[in-house]
């Protein structure tokens, strides 16, 4: 058995890195550099405010709902592609248990920021939140933002982004 490709194998390869290449190229052009998702329809005012800010400093940004215990499987396909779709940072509010940022960084290599958010039954103001997102395991980093702070995520990415 040899190491080479086949004639046949090393075109279809070629053939499919450069179809690859031209999805890439595709998804890339639509200029959405930050996803902003919330475990909540609920937190969605809030985090609404990292996407103001960066609107305010023309970093295109998409929104979206999805929960970490309630949709894993959505999670880790968002997170997954975001990258392949031109995503450079990932934004995660969440509240309580604050799962979602974890297992969204759990799934991508890009950085992602999470928002620790409040809600009537947080505990300590938020703390639940913060100290779950705040203490990620080793090899799945998280960077954290104060609590009900979107804008500070926003301003995070930016300077991520370089922008």
């Amino acid at each position: 058995m040899t190491d080479e490709l086949s004639p046949i194998r090393a075109t279809e390869s070629a053939e499919t890195s450069e179809t690859v290449a031209a999805l890439e190229q595709e998804l890339e052009t639509n200029g959405v550099l930050v996803g902003i998702v919330m475990g909540s329809e609920s937190d969605m005012p809030m985090m609404e405010k990292a996407a103001a800010e960066l609107n305010r400093r023309g970093i295109a940004n998409e929104i979206q709902v999805m929960s970490a215990h309630r949709n894993p499987d959505t999670v880790a396909e968002y997170a997954k592609t975001a990258q392949a779709r031109g995503l450079k940072v990932l934004i995660a509010g969440a509240g309580l248990a604050a799962a979602l940022p974890g297992a969204v960084a759990a799934h991508t290599e890009l950085p992602v920021i999470g928002v620790p958010l409040t809600s009537k039954t947080s505990v300590g103001g938020g703390l639940d939140a913060l100290l779950a997102i705040a203490q990620m395991p080793p090899g799945v980093p998280v960077a954290c933002v104060g609590v009900d702070n979107p804008k500070n995520a926003a301003v995070l990415a930016a300077r991520i982004l370089g922008a």
